[in-house]
């Protein structure tokens, strides 16, 4: 079996963590070290403040929050992570074609021709290190060795591991030739799924160098074309294709910016100076038979604050819609108070989603009302500002006043099914049933009386510890008698740092009146009011 070819890794580690940080605004910067993204309420990625706090990948949300009390955790978005490692591919594939983004923020490459190129394996590395240096990723890493597999876990080993030299700093090759050596006392769940893992370990085999001294013929007739992919990655001998570096084929760059010197400083001056970048960014897409739906419009200041937003349209951009948001964006910056500086400098404009422009085509019955519609709520948005129009979209809570949002008018994303705002949940000891038709924004003071004129009160049993007999809310001037009741429910947020658990209750008065109510700490109030 012939040896793999010789193959380039580059790795950022923690990427997920880095383009969380990235994509923050100036105003909501996290400040503690210690972060943990969030899916499927388990840690996706954390920081190495939180690794050093004991938290791993795949603990659950409340164990790595026992094991750091002050981790700051935030949902994890794998559109985030793509978006912001798509520009850092670009940028390596203009200094070394043939690349393959295996997933963000880890790319593979055939490292002969960059090898020949720079003079040695060891001063390609250094270029790249040096590019990522320029694209502010200190901590970037290359590993060269045999094989995409091998190269993976070179990228991964230490500077005094045995058969990797480390020329400088980020820099791991394992000799050709060595890569087997190398592997060889690396654990199998290394290379293979953990189904298959468990099935080795219960045969005996625990080490790549264990299941490599086997035959390939009997791999395969024992565990078929899954061993004998495993087996060729402990041998780092010649790859199955799926194992294989597949460089990408470029996409098109369809983000687009400009510089001003000097500075522009007023929204309008900015809108029309940035009028044909629009209509550059817009004819990209028509060439391709695409459209924009999302694009981010990134404003940079003379002093160096950059501030971006995500925009999203109802159907898809066009060039004055696309100059309208960065004239908007531009006049909330004018109105910060925070904000100095002469102006901005420079302005891009990123595609955030797009779609293919057949299924935005008008249907059978044309869709004109819709578009006039957004015609005329985009005339009386550019009036009265990107805020002066919008929508209420339903979001996640479990108080009933958390679970309304106001969105402006084709300017925010609704939050993903999963997410720790998504209104699909869960959230345990959220209303399950019909909701009341009046929700106050605020609650209203109240006060739940039994027969004998004392408050009621839950008990250490989570129970009413007398029958409700009368509701008085002055505000809505109610002094009713309480004719039905339900069992109160727990709403618990927060235990770790010792907040108090909450209390909900439905009520139904006289005249068929019913209220829903909630205690927090010795008092009730109204959230909301059944018709």
């Amino acid at each position: 079996m012939t040896a793999a070819e010789r193959t380039l890794v580059f790795w950022v580690p923690d990427w997920p963590i880095q383009a969380f940080l990235r994509d923050q605004d100036d105003a909501d910067k996290v400040s503690d070290p210690a972060i943990a993204l969030i899916a499927q309420h388990r840690v996706a990625a954390c920081s190495p403040a939180a690794r050093a706090e004991g938290v791993r990948t795949g603990l659950r949300e409340r164990e790595a929050q026992s094991r750091c009390p002050r981790l700051a955790v935030h949902p994890h978005d794998p559109e985030v992570d793509r978006r912001r490692f798509a520009p850092i591919a670009t940028a390596l594939e203009r200094l070394v074609p043939g690349i393959e983004v295996r997933r963000p923020g880890l790319c593979a490459m055939r490292a002969r021709g960059p090898a020949r190129y720079y003079g040695s394996e060891e001063q390609a590395a250094d270029a790249l290190l040096a590019l990522a240096a320029d694209l502010d990723l200190p901590d970037a890493r290359v590993g060269i060795a045999d094989g995409l597999f091998a190269a993976e876990q070179a990228v991964r080993a230490t500077a005094d591991s045995a058969l990797v030299t480390s020329p400088s700093e980020g820099v791991r090759i394992v000799a050709s030739g060595s890569s087997a050596a190398f592997l060889s006392p690396l654990p199998v769940s290394r290379a293979a799924s953990e189904s298959f893992t468990t099935l080795l370990v219960g045969l005996g085999i625990r080490t790549l160098g264990a299941l490599a001294a086997l035959p390939e013929e009997a791999v395969q007739q024992r565990f078929g074309a899954e061993g004998v992919a495993v087996h060729r990655r402990a041998r780092a001998a010649h790859p199955t294709n799926s194992d294989k570096t597949q460089p990408r084929t470029p996409g098109r760059e369809f983000s687009v910016e400009i510089e001003f010197e000097p500075p522009i400083d007023t929204a309008e001056q900015l809108g029309f100076a940035c009028a044909a970048i629009a209509e550059r960014f817009v004819a990209g897409f028509t060439a391709e038979r695409l459209v924009c739906t999302a694009l981010r419009v990134e404003l940079t200041d003379d002093i160096g604050a950059r501030h971006e937003r995500e925009w999203l349209h109802p159907r898809h951009f066009t060039a004055a819609d696309t100059v309208g948001r960065i004239r908007w964006q531009a006049a909330a910056i004018a109105r910060a108070s925070e904000r100095t500086g002469a102006g901005v400098t420079r302005v891009r404009v990123t595609p955030t989603h797009t779609d293919r422009a057949a299924a935005h085509e008008p249907g059978l019955w044309s869709n004109e009302p819709d578009a006039r519609v957004h015609h005329h709520l985009s005339r009386v948005q550019s009036r009265l500002g990107h805020t002066g129009v919008g929508t209420i979209e339903l979001a996640g809570g479990r108080l009933l006043a958390e679970r309304q949002r106001f969105v402006p008018w084709s300017t925010t994303r609704a939050q993903r099914p999963g997410s720790r705002a998504s209104a699909a949940g869960p959230w345990p000891g959220a209303l399950t049933g019909p909701t009341p038709s009046q929700v106050f924004p605020e609650p209203l003071s109240a006060e739940l009386l039994d027969g004998s004129g004392h408050p009621v009160r839950v008990n250490a049993e989570d129970l009413l510890d007398s029958a409700p007999h009368r509701l008085q809310i002055r505000q809505y001037a109610i002094n009713a008698p309480v004719l039905h009741w339900s069992t109160p429910w727990v709403i618990r947020e927060r235990w770790w740092q010792s907040t108090a658990p909450r209390f909900r209750l439905q009520v139904q008065l006289a005249g068929d009146d019913a209220w829903l109510l909630f205690q927090e700490g010795e008092h009730w109030f109204a959230e909301g009011h059944y018709d």
